[in-house]
């Protein structure tokens, strides 16, 4: 390599630290560093005013030893969270992306309109799905009723409860897997869908054979994305539902911001954080090994 070549590639690099400097120190002063102080509070019993006392790694033998049994339930309540929430929720974004991938006129408005609960607060979200789940003044409740059935009590039993949970986050969050679906279904190529035609493909044969495959990276994508949060779920939980009925919707983040802001075991919710975190860095990671089986790129 030449002087000058050496001098072109060190300002090309230049160049793109200048475009992804502010993300990569934003991210090491708010995702990487914060981990660090985290880490070393779990080995305390601090109540967040006093000087913290160095307990070793009694945190952790108390999660681990099943003296704390809502850690485990926790888990559980995520977990089913998770399987409910991120598939079908996939699957709607989606179908909506489908539906809406044309330039019929008033499209942009149905986009909008879909992507709206979105950018709505998950307080005001939560707020209005107590409303609408409510079972003596709810809508669904209401329907059931003009076809006299009786509806259930949605959040007052620990199945439907959490069932409850679950579509509400589906409503806010599908204007978002939508969008991503649609800007992915821009890189399927328009000859490959002709060809197909031409070829005597049906429209499901089309999507399964020639657009689902251009698609699996974008899925993927999501499903990371829609699997480390779903194990953050927490406005919706607050408001709908305190993590009743029982312990029926007590997810993780709950109990960490239980025992951190209402029990003061500073100390004990940073080693349930630091746990969280090395549980989504594994499923993250066998995510990404797994995608090897079924994600296409060209």
């Amino acid at each position: 390599m030449t002087a000058q070549q050496t001098v072109t590639a060190r300002r090309r690099n230049l160049r793109g630290w200048m475009f992804i400097g502010p993300v990569v120190t934003g991210t090491l002063l708010f995702n990487v560093i914060p981990v660090l102080p985290t880490l070393v509070t779990s080995f305390t019993d601090w109540d967040g005013l006093a000087a913290p006392k160095f307990t070793g790694v009694s945190n952790y033998k108390e999660m681990f030893s099943g003296q704390d049994p809502l850690f485990g339930k926790s888990l559980i309540n995520t977990a089913i969270y998770t399987i409910g929430y991120v598939p079908v929720g996939i699957i709607i974004g989606i179908a909506l992306a489908l539906l809406v991938n044309n330039r019929l006129r008033g499209m942009a408005v149905i986009r909008a309109l879909i992507f709206l609960p979105y950018v709505t607060s998950l307080v005001a979200v939560g707020v209005i799905s107590r409303w609408v789940f409510s079972d003596q003044y709810g809508v669904i409740n209401a329907v059931l009723a003009s076809f006299g059935i009786t509806g259930p009590h949605w959040l007052g039993e620990p199945s439907s409860a959490m069932a409850a949970v679950i579509v509400t986050a589906i409503w806010a969050n599908m204007g978002f897997n939508m969008v991503i679906v649609l800007a992915g279904l821009q890189g399927v190529p328009e000859t490959l869908i002709e060809a197909a035609t031409l070829d005597g493909a049906g429209r499901f044969s089309r999507f399964f054979h020639v657009t689902l495959p251009f698609l699996t990276p974008t899925i993927f994508m999501l499903l990371i994305l829609q699997t480390i949060g779903s194990f953050q779920v927490f406005a919706l939980i607050l408001v709908m539902t305190g993590g009743g009925p029982g312990d029926g919707t007590y997810v993780y983040i709950y109990h960490l911001w239980y025992e951190a802001f209402s029990l003061r075991r500073m100390g004990y919710a940073s080693a349930l954080a630091i746990v969280l975190f090395a549980v989504l860095l594994a499923v993250t990671w066998i995510q990404n090994r797994l995608s090897k089986r079924w994600v296409f790129y060209q």
